[in-house]
This record gives C-alpha cells, sequence and structure tokens, in this order.
C-alpha cells in the first residue's frame, strides 16, 4: 500500500515571494506603451490575484488583450529586477522538506511564467511542484490546489498557505486548513474576513503545525 505525501501548497506572488514591485511596475507599462493613462500602486494591488486579463479589462476593458501581450513581454524580462523570497522563506521551505512534507506552489501565473520564476530565484530545488493555472477556474475556485496534489500523485493536502482572501477561499474549498500571512497583498482586516485557520505576520508559525513526520 502506498501512504499518501503529506504536502503543503504555497500561493507564489505575495506569499513566498516579495514580488508585488516588480508585477505592478510591469502591468503600468503596458498602459504608458500603448499610450494610455496608467492607474497607480493603490488602484492595482488591490486587484493582484485576478487573473491578468480581469485585472486590465477592470481599467481599460477595449485594450485588455493588447495590455496582457505587452505585460507578458515586459515581465518576462523585468520579473527579477526586484523581487525577492521574503525573509526566512528559504530557510522555511528547507526544513519542511526535511521533516519529511511535500511542498508544492498553486498560483494564478501560468506554469510556464511560474516555473520560470521559481527557476529565477533559485527555488526550484526546494519545491516538489509548481502548478499554475492554465485555462481553467482561478483561485478563490480549488482547481489550481486539486491540480497541484494530483501531480504529486498520492498526494495528502494539509495546508494552503497564502496572502489573499482568494487563497483562503480556495484552500477550504480543497478542504485544506489555511494560513494568511500579512506581508502580502491584503492586510490583516481583509484577510480575517475569510476567516483562515491561522492569520500572522510571517510564515513562522507554520513549523509549530507541522513537526517531523516519522520516518517510513
Amino acid at each position: 500500500m502506498t501512504h499518501p505525501h503529506k504536502t503543503i501548497v504555497f500561493d507564489l506572488d505575495g506569499t513566498l515571494v516579495d514580488s508585488l514591485p516588480d508585477i505592478i511596475s510591469s502591468f503600468q507599462y503596458g498602459f504608458t506603451s500603448l499610450g494610455l493613462p496608467a492607474p497607480t500602486d493603490a488602484e492595482v494591488r488591490p486587484l493582484i490575484g485576478h487573473p491578468l486579463e480581469a485585472m486590465y479589462a477592470h481599467f481599460a476593458p477595449a485594450h485588455a488583450a493588447s495590455l496582457c501581450t505587452v505585460y507578458r513581454e515586459h515581465y518576462a524580462r523585468n520579473f527579477v529586477n526586484r523581487s525577492r523570497p521574503y525573509p526566512g522563506v528559504v530557510e522555511l521551505l528547507r526544513t519542511l522538506r526535511e521533516r519529511g512534507y511535500r511542498l508544492a506552489i498553486a498560483t494564478t501565473k501560468r506554469t510556464d511564467m511560474a516555473r520560470r520564476f521559481v527557476e529565477a530565484l533559485g527555488l526550484t530545488p526546494a519545491l516538489d511542484h509548481v502548478q499554475g493555472t492554465d485555462g481553467f477556474p482561478h483561485k478563490p475556485a480549488p482547481d489550481v490546489i486539486h491540480r497541484a496534489l494530483a501531480a504529486l500523485g498520492t498526494a495528502e493536502g494539509l495546508w494552503m498557505v497564502g496572502d489573499t482572501t482568494h487563497d483562503v477561499h480556495a484552500g477550504k474549498a480543497a478542504g485544506l486548513r489555511t494560513y494568511a500571512v500579512t506581508w502580502g497583498n491584503h492586510d490583516a482586516g481583509t484577510l480575517a474576513t475569510a476567516a483562515p485557520d491561522e492569520l500572522q505576520p510571517d510564515l513562522g508559525r507554520l513549523l509549530e503545525h507541522l513537526p517531523p513526520l516519522p520516518r517510513a
């Protein structure tokens, strides 16, 4: 009998990686390049975590397709200008792997972009699977979490860790416990409306919930 691998699922942007400045600047670049007035940082930030097309449609529905094309070209060249893992993330992932857990990413980024991003930041060796959202319902639907777990074969999802209410709702819908971190896109008050199991300023408390697994 094959025992399920106990798996922790993480969002990427705003959860493991402080990437919002690069995302916002690339998002704004699209407007500038097409001669359109660009929204401010404060206007863009609440929309991060939604699909790119929906974000652009909010501001310029007639130009959304063109803006997406410009964004993807620009972001692919500038995605690690300022983006870095949050303090303690690399150590946390290493510790969880040492304790016997599988680690997966479930992000709204497209899979190809997410994997390039993770690789550029040097996080690929710390993760078992990187799952993006490719043509199926995005968070708060649980589809991306289900696909991440399915990709690992016999995977039992324990926690969904994220920085937005979309992550929390998706985790709950997938039957996982939810851990919301406040250093990303949604503040503590916003996150509290989704009633996560843990609401914390960083990822430190996650280790308290995940002791070393018994060796097979």
